[in-house]
């Protein structure tokens, strides 16, 4: 089983920028697709984002030209740098990382974003 931590929550103001951090420790396989998932108050797990081993990344339309995705395969590391935050952004992050092979996605344990006007 995958453990995944995130870093980089917290406060931010109407249209400033934070970075998000998601290292996986204790796995002894490559890591497939990893990415982002966010769950407002009152609000159901919404995906964000998403990007391969390869690179490729895919984001929901609201977070597309401010939000980006990337990775460090050598350290089992995704990061999202979040840009031109809004109060709709306030949520927690979730990071998830599947198996490159097979099989189910680990989860971390989230991080608040929290966004001011």
């Amino acid at each position: 089983q995958v453990q995944l931590r995130e870093f980089g929550g917290g406060l931010a103001q109407t249209g400033e920028s934070l970075r998000l951090s998601c290292v996986a420790s204790g796995n002894n396989f490559r890591l497939g697709e990893m990415g982002w998932y966010r769950q407002a108050p009152g609000k159901q797990r919404e995906w964000v984002t998403t990007i391969s081993r390869g690179g490729r990344p895919t984001y929901v339309d609201s977070v597309k030209g401010r939000f980006t995705i990337s990775r460090d395969n050598d350290k089992d590391t995704v990061y999202l740098q979040m840009n031109s935050l809004d109060s709709e952004d306030t949520a927690v992050y979730y990071c998830f990382a599947y198996p490159d092979a097979y099989g189910y996605p680990s989860w971390g344990q989230g991080t608040q974003v929290t966004v001011s006007s």
